[in-house]
Parts: structure tokens; sequence; C-alpha cells
């Protein structure tokens, strides 16, 4: 006869998800191990209590395959980005943007500017991930240039990208947000566009004021050592930025995001060659491992001894283990646990915002993954929102403002990973200047609570009837 089987408890629940905790935290924290290590591990608790529970061990491997599965698009944009970064550094593309930028930014304003400029790249590109390595990376470099803390470049680089990525239509995240909210890709983004506009506005100000501190104490001598090298090491030119524009129209254009992406490495192998008098092998290379530049001057080396794919197989790891993960706790039922928990706390629309941004953000706590977060959190909450008669547009936007603006803050999830190794800052030391993130969370979870900027017309509202959702049985 076969096994029935049961729900976890909720005990059952805090005690899988509390030891990964502890293990996830100890690792990155306390005992320096890679936090892939504490992952596989969770797989495994995980898998523990499915079992106790009543599942076949083949049916939880498959549900973490399939898991895995739904992320192999954000493997190879990492693998992707991993060679575009070595290449356009080889090629003089990355030296050549820094230069020109330590040329005409000044320090006053660099990083109301790196904000802005950010932000447009990942709204023209659709990934925040790309605009991070290219945009991103340079503006890390002028802004050592020019004397301003990196933790504070790289919270003004992340407020760009992860604004531009949430509202662009050509981005994963959005995609996937309101596709597994069943919310039109257009409305979803209208219905972040208030409180996302409102919270840039902010964000603006806020770092244009911040860095008026650092217009009068611009070392210009480091500056100048500092574009001195780059010409020294690179054939400096106004061509490096034809690679750029080649792929940022080809993906504002909608092509696929895998094959321009490794188009723009190609182009950087190219220029590599031609303006860089690097061999063909030299480089191929750069596709796989970083450069290697000696100037002097250790910032310098610092932001050009980076890139390749070879230095994304870290992240490809986490969000592998990241994304089985998520799969297994699904299959378990430790989702449909929480939900359940959930239901008879969530009274009105503020509480229901409030709480699917934190499940959102627990979902890249515990799923290592931006892409758990956003396939999970709208799973979890769907059935309250359709309870409740609230319009899913409110789910797809609270589950983005949860699941993208905070990805990059957990040490241990893909996008902590990836934009600290990037960027050359730890999580912990940019996460305080995340301004854009914070302060749109603040709005969406205080606007709901004050009713403001709901969608008006209901066109996804789902109603209850006779415990059914169009017609099929209703969830919690």
């Amino acid at each position: 006869m076969e096994q029935k089987i049961k729900l976890p408890s909720m005990g059952q629940v805090s005690l899988v998800l509390g030891t990964f905790l502890v293990l996830a935290f100890a690792f990155t924290a306390k005992l320096n191990l890679p936090i892939q290590l504490a992952l596989c591990i969770g797989w495994f608790l995980a898998m523990g209590l499915g079992v106790k529970l009543g599942h076949k061990y083949k049916d939880l491997e498959g549900a973490a395959a399939e898991g895995i599965f739904k992320g192999t698009g954000a493997i190879l944009i990492l693998i992707a980005v991993g060679a575009l970064v070595g290449t356009w550094i080889a090629g003089g593309i990355v030296p050549s943007i820094i230069y020109y930028g330590l040329m005409t930014i000044h320090p006053s304003i660099f990083l109301l500017a790196t904000m802005v400029i950010c932000s447009m790249t990942a709204l023209a590109t659709g990934t925040s991930w790309g605009a991070a390595g290219t945009a991103g990376i340079a503006m890390m470099g002028i802004g050592q240039g020019l004397g301003v803390p990196a933790p504070v470049t790289a919270g003004a680089i992340l407020s760009g990208v992860y604004f531009g990525d949430k509202l662009s239509p050509l981005s994963d995240s959005v995609i996937l947000a309101s596709s597994m909210s069943e919310v039109e890709i257009v409305d979803h983004i209208k219905g972040m566009l208030p409180i996302s506009l409102t919270a840039y506005v902010l964000t603006a100000i806020a770092f244009t004021v911040y860095g008026f501190q650092f217009g009068g104490s611009a070392d210009m001598a480091q500056v100048q050592e500092v574009m001195n090298l780059m010409d020294e090491n690179f054939s400096i030119s106004i061509m490096a930025f034809v690679p750029v524009i080649i792929v940022l129209l080809l993906l504002a254009k909608k092509f696929p995001s895998y094959p321009v992406i490794m188009l723009g490495a190609g182009l950087g192998m190219i220029w590599a060659i031609l303006f860089q008098d690097r061999t063909p092998i030299e480089a191929m290379n750069a596709l796989w491992a970083p450069l290697t530049v000696d100037s002097g001057n250790a910032f310098l080396d610092n932001i050009l001894n980076r890139g390749g794919m070879v230095n994304m197989l870290g992240s490809v790891a986490v969000i592998i283990f990241g994304l089985g993960f998520g799969g297994l706790l699904d299959k378990v039922g430790i989702l449909e646990t929480i939900a359940r928990t959930f239901e008879n706390r969530i009274t009105n629309e503020g509480n229901l915002t409030a709480y699917t941004v934190v499940t959102a953000f627990l979902a890249n706590v515990f799923g290592s993954a931006m892409y758990v977060s956003l396939i999970l959190t709208p799973k979890i909450m769907s059935g309250n929102y359709d309870r409740m008669g609230v319009d899913r547009r409110m789910l797809s936007r609270s589950s983005e403002f949860g699941g993208t603006l905070t990805s990059g803050m957990v040490p241990w999830s893909d996008n902590g990973i990836f934009m600290a190794g990037l960027l050359g800052v730890s999580t912990f030391a940019y996460v305080p200047y995340m301004w854009m993130s914070f302060i749109s969370i603040g709005l969406v979870v205080a606007f709901a609570y004050m009713g403001k900027f709901r969608p008006a017309d209901g066109k996804y509202i789902k109603k209850v009837e006779d415990h059914t959702v169009d017609g099929q049985l209703a969830t919690a």
C-alpha cells in the first residue's frame, strides 16, 4: 500500500529553514566556507523531510531538476556576461570608458550620473547583470579614480540597474513576475511606474546631495595618474564605444540576450586584436580567464584583472543549488504550509502587500536565487489575493519589488555573489547604499496601507466563489 503524503508542520518548516539559515550565515560570515556547501546540505535537509512525509526520493530528485531547468537561461546569461567583461577589458573597451569618464564626469555629480547611466543601460538591455558588467564596472573604475568610496559607488550602480531591470519589458524578472501572477507585461510595468518613478526621484536627490561632499575632495593628481596609466597600458580610442552601441541596440530591439552578449564578447576579441595588439590566442583566452594587468597601481589592477567565464562558475553553482532547493521546498509542501499560515493573518491590502514583499525576500534568503523568489512568491500568495478580491497587478508588483530589489542584499544569493564579485565590494558593505531598493519597498507598503496607486479597473481580479477560482479548486 502506497504511503500517504503529508504536509509538513510549521515546526518542521521552521527546523529545515532555520537550520539552512544558520548554515548559510555561519559558512559565509564565520567559517569562510563557500555558500555552495550550505546549499548542498540544504538539499538533503529538504529531501530528508520529504522522505519522512511520504515522498519518494526519485520524485524529490525530479523536483530539484525541474527547478534547475527553469533557471538555465540565467546560467547562460551569467556565463556570457563573464566572457563579455573579460574581452571588453582585453579589447580596451572598459578602459576607454573609464578614461573618458574620468575626463568628463565631475566628482560632485558622479553618483547621480552613475545611477542614471546604469538605469538607462538596464532599461534598454533588460538585464541588471549585463548593465552591471558593462556600465557598472566602468563606473566603479571612474569612482575609485575620483576618490568616491567603492561601497557608495556600488550602491548607486545597483540602485540604477535594479530600477531599469524591473521596468524593462525585455527583463527576465519582469516576464517571470508578470507571467507567474497571470498579468500582462505592459499592465505589470504600468502598475509599478508611479511608485518606481517616485522612488527614483527621491533616490536621485539623495545621491546628488550625498555626492556634493566629493566635489572638493577629489584628488585630481590621482585621477591624472590613472588616466596616464590607462593610456600606457591600453590604446584608448573613441572606437571602443562601437561594440557597446551595437550590443545595446540589439538588446533594445528584443534580440535574445544570450547570443547578443556573446556577440559583444566576440567584438571584444576583435577589438583586442585590432586595437590592443593582442594575439588571437590572448584574445580568445580572455573569454575564459581575466587579462593580467600589472600597471603598478593597486586600484587600477583590481578593476582590470577580472572577467572571463571562469570567474562566473561559483555563481553558476549557486544558481543550480538555489533553484534546486526552491524546487524541493515547493515539492515537499513547505511553501503550502507557509501560505496557510499567512492566510489567517492577512486582513487588509497593507498586510497583504507587506507579507508578499517579506515572502519574496525570504525566498531570496532560502532559495538563494532571484528566479526562485519570482517563481515561488506568486505561487504562495496568489490564493490570498483571489480570496480578498485584490487585483493581481498588486501581486505582480509586490513580488517584483520584494524579489528583484532585494536579490542583491543576500550574500549567498546568485545576485549577491555576482554583484559582489563583479564590483569588488562585499555584499554587507554595499547594502546600506542600495537606497533605491529601500525607498521603493517602503513606498509600495506605505501606499498599500493608504490605498494609493491601486489598479482601477479590476482587470485581474479573480473572484472566489464556492471555493473555486476560474473553475479550479481554490488554494490558500
